[in-house]
C-alpha cells in the first residue's frame, strides 16, 4: 500500500496543455489530499511565468513540448528569476539523451515519462514532495550509457540532434512545415499518400507529438526546421 504520510507542497504548478494528462495529474494530486485551490494549471509557458510571479508555488510538473515554447526554457527562466529552489518534475514523452541531459542541466530534478502508469507517478511525485529526486530508470540507462563517452553533449550539439529521423522523414517533415497535406506531400516526392501517411506517423512518435502543428512546433525547438 502506498504510504501517504508525506508533505504537500501548496500550492502546485501543473504546466501541460493536453487536457488528458492534466486530468490524470490532477486525479493523483487530489487522492493525495490536495484541493482544487492547491492546484495551479497553465497551458503555456507565458501564463505559468505569471502564475509563479503572482504566487509562491512550492512545486512544478512541467511538460516539454509546449505552445508556446520548450519547457526547458522555462526551467531555466524560473530557475534563474523566480524558484530557484523549488522541486520541479519534468513529465515528458521525450526520453532522447540530449533532451534529459538539457532539462536537468536547467534545473530539474526530476524527469518522468508519460507513458508510466499511474502508480509509477503517483510514487514519483510522493518521492519528489518527500525531498527526494526522482529518474526514470529508462532515463537513468540513458544517462549512465551516455555517461561512459569521452563527451558530454554541447547544448550547439543538441540543436542539431536529428532525433533520429530518417533522410526521406526530414524531407516529409520539410514539407509539412510548409502546409502541404499528406496528398500534395505524395505528389511533391512522387510516393503515394498511404507512405506518406506513415512517414507522418513515424516522426509524430519519434518527436513525441500527435498533431502537425505540434510536429512543426518541436522540430522548430530542436533545429530541424528554421
Amino acid at each position: 500500500m502506498l504510504n501517504l504520510n508525506f508533505p504537500l507542497l501548496k500550492p502546485i504548478l501543473i504546466l501541460e496543455d493536453d487536457p488528458a494528462h492534466q486530468s490524470r495529474i490532477y486525479n493523483i494530486l487530489e487522492s493525495f489530499g490536495y484541493e482544487k485551490q492547491d492546484i495551479l494549471f497553465s497551458q503555456t509557458i507565458d501564463f505559468a511565468k505569471n502564475i509563479c510571479r503572482s504566487n509562491p508555488v512550492e512545486f512544478m510538473l512541467v511538460d516539454l513540448n509546449l505552445p508556446d515554447g520548450s519547457g526547458i526554457d522555462f526551467i531555466q527562466s524560473i530557475r534563474d528569476k523566480i524558484a530557484s529552489t523549488v522541486p520541479i518534475m519534468v513529465f515528458s514523452s521525450w526520453n532522447t539523451f540530449d533532451v534529459i541531459y538539457k532539462a536537468l542541466h536547467a534545473g530539474a530534478t526530476g524527469y518522468v515519462l508519460k507513458e508510466k502508469d499511474d502508480f509509477e507517478l503517483m510514487f514519483s511525485i510522493r518521492t519528489m514532495l518527500n525531498g527526494g529526486a526522482i529518474i526514470d530508470p529508462v532515463i537513468a540507462k540513458k544517462i549512465l550509457k551516455n555517461l561512459t563517452s569521452t563527451t558530454i553533449p554541447s547544448l550547439e550539439q543538441n540543436e542539431k540532434n536529428d532525433f533520429n529521423l530518417s533522410a526521406r522523414e526530414r524531407e516529409i517533415l520539410a514539407c509539412v512545415a510548409t502546409g502541404l497535406s499528406n496528398r500534395e506531400i505524395g505528389a511533391e516526392l512522387n510516393i503515394s499518400k498511404f507512405t506518406v501517411d506513415v512517414h507522418v506517423k513515424n516522426i509524430y512518435q519519434k518527436l513525441a507529438v500527435n498533431s502537425r502543428t505540434k510536429a512543426i512546433h518541436a522540430a522548430k525547438q530542436i533545429g530541424l526546421i528554421h
